[in-house]
């Protein structure tokens, strides 16, 4: 099955759709590479899922144009377009059989029934389900429904493949492992897969590259690590992964940058391209460092004196919140068995790595 998969591009230019008075998307422009996973990532609201139902043409566009392999299908109906989607729900039919429900599209295809059976049996096998086949979706767990609804999707060989929030249903463990599940079906197909989903942490586990949606906008596109470590704006900032802002003044002298702000004070800055004046950092919890008062410091970090005033255990990781004279910060640490770490009412020192702090557009600006 896999060699009949062919790698295409697929492109939204400046994509606009209202409802009323309601701006729903406005101006997308996307250009989707051959053969890539990619996410389309967002809150409630923003505009991923709209999107995804204009490419497979639930809907249409009220400007702008978009092209799978070439060809432009603003206007193609969703039948002709051949495009598969796994919708978040499934979809399946809980009267039929597994082998039946893969079968669907292809009969509404009116293939030969030998064909049938041969796609059919041959979708079933690639997603590790090839003795289900006679089970209903009932008698399958969460896990093994959404790999049917895979299956039945690229039984008929689309040309693209949508992901509308699949794993949404699953319990966290068995989201981890079946995005793991889909980006090696993805891999082994090549197809060109578009996933949306509003949780960051699968998205920048899986994707090729994502684009960032608020209100209808594209705010970035970039790869995992570009939107972590530069992002474009505060916005991006903050939704992908937890973050610190504050607000201060840049200042220069010679080839020496500092950040000054009423709650910190001063926090040297490492090889920062920005002009003197009112800015605005960002600050990664995991890239503090947390020290008792009398302990050797990193002399490569900026130390600060704050007082712990709640600690979260995660596992893997303490979250402490840590006062600095007017600001709070937000300070992740890595948890070693035997450790006590720090108790809230602690007084600690806080270690910021200069060359792990994001300058954003000067808060004087964004606010004009």
């Amino acid at each position: 099955m896999t060699e009949r998969f062919k790698k295409v591009r697929v492109e939204f230019e400046n994509v606009s759709l209202a409802y009323g008075k309601t701006r729903v998307l406005t101006d997308v422009s996307i250009a989707i590479e051959p053969g890539e996973f990619f996410a389309l990532l967002g809150p409630s609201g923003s505009g991923k899922s709209t999107l995804l139902r204009l490419l497979a043409g639930f809907l249409q566009p009220q400007a702008g144009a978009i092209r799978v392999a070439g060809e432009d299908v603003t206007r193609v109906p969703p039948w002709e377009r051949d495009i598969g989607m796994v919708f978040q729900n499934y979809a399946l039919w809980p009267h039929m059989t597994v082998r039946q429900n893969v079968a669907f599209g292809l009969e509404e295809r009116r293939l030969p029934r030998a064909e049938v059976e041969r796609r059919a049996a041959a979708a079933l096998e690639l997603v590790g389900l090839g003795e289900f086949g006679a089970r209903r979706p009932g008698q399958l767990s969460g896990g093994q429904q959404q790999r049917v609804a895979v299956a039945r999707t690229i039984a008929i060989e689309p040309k693209v493949l949508l992901l509308d929030e699949p794993l949404s249903n699953l319990d966290a463990k068995l989201r981890i492992h079946m995005r793991v599940e889909l980006l090696a079906l993805q891999r082994k197909l090549g197809i060109t897969t578009i996933f949306v989903t509003h949780d960051q942490e699968e998205a920048l586990s899986i994707a090729d590259r994502v684009a960032v949606l608020d209100q209808g906008v594209i705010q970035q596109v970039g790869t995992p690590v570009e939107l972590y470590d530069t992002p474009a704006n505060r916005f991006i900032a903050h939704f992908v992964g937890t973050i610190n802002f504050l607000r201060g003044t840049l200042e220069t002298s010679g080839t020496r940058t500092v950040f000054r702000s009423e709650a910190l004070g001063e926090i040297a800055m490492a090889g920062v391209a920005a002009s003197a004046g009112p800015a605005e950092i960002a600050i990664r919890p995991h890239a503090m460092q947390l020290a008792a008062p009398g302990k050797p410091l990193d002399g490569g970090r900026t130390w600060l004196d704050g007082t712990v005033t709640e600690r979260e255990f995660l596992g893997e990781f303490v979250r402490y919140n840590v006062k600095i004279g007017a600001a709070d910060l937000v300070v992740d640490q890595p948890h070693y068995m035997g450790e006590p770490g720090f108790a809230p009412g602690a007084r600690v020192r806080v270690g910021i790595n200069p060359a792990q702090v994001k300058v954003l557009k000067a808060a004087a600006e964004r606010e004009a």
